[in-house]
């Protein structure tokens, strides 16, 4: 028999894991992450976790370095500490955008991620809208890949009636069947935006294939990052006769010079969730934002893998996650 369930946080996700402890019916664990001076991290658990079902509660978002190291050594020290078993939480699995090779000579540091997640002796991971759904079979150990779709779900219609005649358009091709669930729950219209990277932060917006004149535009993505296709593709609806655009992204990225571009675009609401931490670099665009969060999501899927109940059935009302 599985011990009982110990949740720990990591330094970025304090807020997150108290909502999920909440949810999952547990106390947060005790346990300290220390820099020494010449920044090297060190994790000491102040609870006893011989035997016990442990989850470690970490986005290894911006410093993604610094928490990436973190993550692998609470899992060592969980490890050293005789846990029985210890799943990653990663509401946001960072380098997930380097899932291939789309170029000579460049790594494939998803994979690189997962293989160092497997040197720690993780024995599960737990993750919320891989940017990739392939990463997946990047680990040679279980992971459940949940949606965020059923909290925005959940949001969106509180407000549907609202919104008038909508149109999910998503913001390039490979979201497509992401929004278009989300289209059909949503009793509503189906757009796409082709695009074409030009680098890292410049993107290239081409054709709308579909309508969204006199319509609300919802745009359904994974993550707004530097904000370059969302902010382009909004003026893009906008001049073919939207009426009103909203953004809606599982993570909230919003790197680089992506709050001046949103804070300057044509969104009235930018809708994100908790998978990363907000806080004050937000200010510019806090009259736009609403923050959902996953902390329910995570608490309610912690139980079942907990108890050996299925993930899937989370899922079964609304879209499930990007395959």
């Amino acid at each position: 028999m599985m011990g009982e369930i110990k949740v720990f946080s990591g330094r970025n996700t304090k807020h997150l894991a108290h909502r999920v402890c909440a949810e999952a019916g547990v106390e947060l664990g005790k346990a300290r992450t220390i820099l020494f001076p010449d920044g090297e991290v060190i994790v000491k658990l102040d609870d006893d976790v011989r035997g016990r079902d442990c989850y470690v509660i970490i986005s290894t978002c911006d410093p993604v370095n610094d928490n990436l190291m973190e993550l692998l050594v609470f899992c060592d020290c969980l490890r050293r500490a005789s846990a029985r078993r210890v799943t990653l939480v990663m509401p946001y699995y960072g380098y997930g955008r380097q899932d291939r090779k789309d170029e000579g000579r460049v790594p494939i540091t998803a994979k690189l991620v997962a293989n160092l997640i497997t040197a720690a002796r993780a024995d599960r991971v737990l993750a919320i809208d891989l940017h990739a759904a392939q990463i997946q079979g990047f680990f040679d150990l279980p992971v459940d890949h949940l949606s965020a779709s059923p909290v925005f779900y959940d949001y969106f219609q509180t407000i549907r009636e609202e919104l008038g005649d909508l149109c999910l358009v998503s913001p390039d091709v490979g979201n497509v069947k992401v929004a278009e669930k989300m289209a059909n729950l949503l009793n509503a219209d189906l757009a796409i935006i082709n695009k074409r990277r030009l680098t890292g932060d410049t993107v290239e917006v081409g054709n709308l294939i579909g309508s969204v004149k006199n319509k609300t535009v919802l745009m359904f993505d994974d993550m707004i990052s530097t904000g370059g296709t969302v902010c382009e593709a909004a003026k893009l609806v906008m001049d073919e006769g939207a009426t009103d655009v909203i953004a809606a992204a599982t993570h909230g990225v919003l790197a680089g010079k992506a709050m001046e571009k949103l804070a300057a675009s044509p969104f009235s609401r930018i809708i994100v969730t908790d998978t990363i931490p907000m806080g004050d670099r937000c200010d510019p665009i806090k009259d736009k934002l609403t923050v959902l969060s996953v902390g329910e999501l995570l608490g309610e899927a912690i139980q079942r893998i907990h108890n050996d109940d299925s993930i899937s059935a989370l899922f079964k009302d609304t879209s499930g996650a990007k395959r």
